[in-house]
């Protein structure tokens, strides 16, 4: 099979990659499971915004504060900066964020910020503006999605990417030949037993980096929620306790039912306090409590998780429910400069795939939904100024070995290996640093 452009991945940073690339070209789009299994339509928080230039100088420090000043700060005032037109493409693809009474958009505060910047869709944000970006696509005559179609590797020579190795929803391997390939297949959350990731995405993206050589950047810093619904089904994917129940006001309680730590501490010091109150108690969780949140604050914000702990048998306005933290986002991955390119030519990174450094070691809240569409619309810009004549496929797949991508449970199992050995070679350094 032939593309012009082959996106893997169909999360929001794919899909906005997709609707800012040349309406010429064609766009072939593959996801390993179906279209919705994204994070992206798992993001419950918000996404942040750029209020006003007097705010501009306060995001920029509790991001660069959030991340232990490890963050690119270029790269920052990029995301930053571009925020409003982002917003502005969001809005106009439909994007239904709350409203303040007099129409004007409604903005809310969450762990580590210093001032109320996110805008938010009820506790569905990510859905909501994943499927107005998939609408958007789906009217696309020049955009083909393909469900169920894992990339297995990337076909590539001389340093430059060709395509990629696929196996389809039958179980047959094939090559996709591109002249550009993007990779937007999400983070590693399927390869920890606590996650609030979807299962299947393994971090296939930092796999086939580390098999060819491509750089790579701060692998080893994954992010762990401190807020999940506790479950003893570790099967399970965990749900989140969205960022926002606490910026509005919900407190942790220990084994006592005392408050033990402020809950808008950026989240891997709120993560070290709640695992050192667990360890006190001895107990698997801590408890979360929404009482000082009005109800109808709660039922209008928060009706999912008031859904999903009802499940559970808790009843949040009258109860605690117990929290556990999970890892929930990967700020590492491909190494990739303002524009997504990579160190392969004509290989991009979008999303959560990539590491652009504005996250830093640690994710300030509601960054990642507005990093992912920032960088994705840089990333289509490139691309749309390529030069697509002076592009020369001339390799030929025929004499490609398939054997090598048959046994799935291998391949899978040696992939992970593999970046699970990597991150612990990092985090010795760290400890030896």
């Amino acid at each position: 099979m032939k593309t012009d452009i082959l996106i893997i991945g169909t999360g929001c940073a794919g899909l906005y990659c997709a609707l800012h690339l040349p309406k010429d070209k064609n766009i072939l789009m593959i996801t390993k499971d179906k279209i919705e299994h994204s994070d992206s339509f798992l993001a419950q928080g918000g996404i942040c915004m750029l209020k006003d230039e007097a705010d501009f100088e306060s995001y920029f420090e509790d991001t660069m504060h959030a991340g232990h000043y490890e963050n690119d700060p270029e790269s920052v005032g990029i995301m930053i900066r571009s925020s409003q037109d982002t917003i502005g493409d969001l809005l106009q693809y439909g994007v239904d964020f709350h409203r303040e009474a007099d129409g004007s958009l409604c903005f809310t505060r969450e762990g580590g910020h210093s001032a109320k910047r996110i805008l938010f869709h009820a506790d569905i944000t990510g859905k909501e503006i994943t499927v107005k970006l998939l609408e958007q696509v789906r009217q696309s005559e020049n955009i083909k999605i393909v469900e169920y179609c894992t990339m297995l590797d990337i076909l590539y020579e001389e340093n430059a990417c060709y395509g990629a190795v696929v196996r389809d929803c039958e179980g047959k391997i094939d090559t996709i030949t591109a002249d550009v390939t993007v990779l937007a297949c999400g983070g590693i959350g399927g390869l920890y037993p606590h996650t609030t990731n979807y299962r299947h995405l393994t971090g296939d993206g930092i796999a086939v980096a580390l098999s060819h050589g491509i750089e790579l950047e701060h692998i080893n810093y994954v992010q762990i929620h401190p807020t999940t619904f506790y479950t003893e089904q570790k099967e399970e994917r965990s749900f989140l306790i969205s960022e926002s129940v606490r910026g509005e006001g919900a407190v942790l309680y220990n084994a006592k039912k005392e408050r033990f730590v402020n809950e808008l501490l950026p989240r891997d010091t709120l993560t070290k306090k709640i695992f050192e109150q667990m360890e006190k108690d001895g107990m698997p969780f801590v408890w979360l409590s929404m009482e000082h949140i009005p109800k109808e604050e709660i039922e209008r914000h928060f009706p999912n998780i008031v859904k999903y702990c009802r499940k559970k048998g808790y009843d949040v306005f009258h109860e605690c429910i117990p929290v556990v933290p999970a890892q929930h986002y990967f700020m590492g991955g491909i190494k990739v400069d303002k524009f997504c390119r990579t160190s392969m030519e004509r290989l991009y990174a979008v999303g959560e795939t990539a590491c652009n450094g504005v996250h830093g070691k640690n994710r300030l809240a509601s960054n990642s939904l507005l990093e992912s569409l920032v960088f994705a619309k840089r990333a289509a810009g490139d691309i749309a100024a390529i030069d697509f004549n002076t592009i020369c496929i001339e390799t030929t797949v025929k004499d490609l070995d398939f054997s090598i991508y048959q046994n799935e449970a291998a391949l899978a199992a040696g992939y992970k290996q593999n970046i699970l050995d990597e991150i612990e070679r990092l985090n010795r350094e760290c400890m030896i640093q």
